[in-house]
């Protein structure tokens, strides 16, 4: 299928997942949730982040992992893997693999030693002592 980028069909699409937004990036957009990216969109199809745990349920989907070539004539791999064909008619089932992309997305996050997003406060929350 191919996604596109229509911001609001993809927020549309994580709906049951929860609040996600959409950011371009590098010709394709990045999906947030939480702060965290957790998925992007490139080349017309949605990738979401995966680790140790969640690779094996790509691979058996037959998904295949995100890559690009470098400026080097180098191939790079991601930790993104193509969202299996099925799930952009499966809300539900797309927020469960949107619920373990984020724990992925967190979790490497943690490994980095990255803290959390922080939350801004507008003018008008902060207190005057």
């Amino acid at each position: 299928m191919n996604a596109g980028f229509d911001p609001d069909h993809i927020i549309e699409m994580f709906a049951a997942f929860g609040p996600v937004v959409v950011r371009r990036m590098f010709g394709g957009a990045g999906i947030y949730a939480e702060g965290r990216m957790f998925a992007l969109l490139a080349d017309g199809a949605i990738y979401l982040k995966a680790d140790a745990q969640t690779i094996p349920a790509f691979e058996q989907e037959g998904s295949k992992q995100f890559s690009y070539d470098t400026n080097h004539g180098k191939r790079a791999l991601m930790s993104y893997w193509r969202m299996p064909e099925r799930l952009y008619d499966d809300p539900d089932e797309l927020a469960h693999w949107a619920r373990n992309a984020l724990a992925a997305a967190q979790q490497a996050a943690n490994a980095r030693g990255k803290a959390p997003p922080r939350r801004s406060r507008s003018k008008r929350s902060r207190s005057r002592d």
